[in-house]
């Protein structure tokens, strides 16, 4: 069993909150940490934007981890969601049992 944390970024708490249970639901991750507001800049269409967003951290097995990316991208405002994999490398066995329960 490998964990992996899936990192996406929302247009406010309220879509990160609609999604993640959604997520939780589905047995596609084991849980959401929903952050802070953050302020983005990126470039889009040209131009340099600024943007009041959601950052949100979800907890899956890499195993399900595709079919999460998937999930969150069909219900997501934005065109272009950023939603990221990122490997964990130690974790505690009893959490990593933990979330391989909850997806399972």
């Amino acid at each position: 069993m490998s964990v992996v944390t899936v990192y996406a970024v929302f247009a406010d708490h309220d879509e990160a909150e609609r999604i993640g249970r959604a997520m939780i639901e589905q047995r596609l991750a084991a849980c959401i940490n929903i952050l802070q507001p953050c302020q983005s800049i990126y470039r889009w269409d040209g131009a340099v934007e600024t943007a009041t967003e959601t950052p949100a951290l979800f907890k899956t097995t890499l195993e399900r981890s595709d079919t999460l990316v998937a999930a969150i991208a069909e219900m997501h405002a934005y065109e272009v969601p950023s939603i990221v994999v990122w490997p964990i490398a130690k974790l505690s066995e009893p959490y990593a049992a933990w979330v391989d329960d909850a997806v399972g």
